[in-house]
């Protein structure tokens, strides 16, 4: 059974785990552990007791920032990614917080281009380019895309 709840500190260890699976060039131990707490909301998916994804997501003022996400390489193309991300969206416009939510940014690699059709799937759209942002194995850099969604109210 697919269920989507906050990721919680005792799920750490998990979704690092995760994290070293997904990522090109992953986030250490430390930049993992320190995106969390009172300013996050940071979500995971989990498979019959087993997590397979999450998206960690900062909220700052009006705006949240989605800093990561990850599906397991088993579950990808299985709409996963899209559920989280709807499940996201659906939260920050409803979620108490001193000042709505408006727009949720993110960035992505410009090779990425699974990530970028799901994202203009959702209705991101690109906003800029942040050039040379991305480190790569090769020790060269890759282009960021940055794209925006406008939350709606509910």
């Amino acid at each position: 059974m697919k269920t989507i709840s906050t990721l919680t500190d005792n799920d750490l260890p998990d979704a690092f785990e995760l994290e070293q699976q997904c990522h090109l060039i992953p986030w250490s131990k430390q930049t993992f552990y320190s995106n969390q707490g009172d300013h996050y909301y940071n979500l995971k998916l989990t498979i019959d007791n087993r997590i397979v994804g999450f998206c960690i997501c900062q909220m700052v003022a009006d705006e949240a920032n989605l800093f990561n996400i990850a599906i397991h390489p088993k579950y990808r193309q299985q709409g996963l990614a899209k559920a989280l991300l709807n499940h996201l969206i659906d939260q920050l416009t409803s979620i108490d917080h001193p000042i709505a939510i408006s727009t949720l940014w993110l960035e992505v690699r410009r090779s990425n281009t699974p990530a970028i059709e799901l994202y203009h799937s959702l209705g991101f759209n690109q906003i800029t380019v942040r050039k040379n942002y991305y480190p790569t194995t090769n020790g060269k850099h890759e282009d960021a895309i940055i794209m925006a969604y406008t939350l709606t109210l509910s």
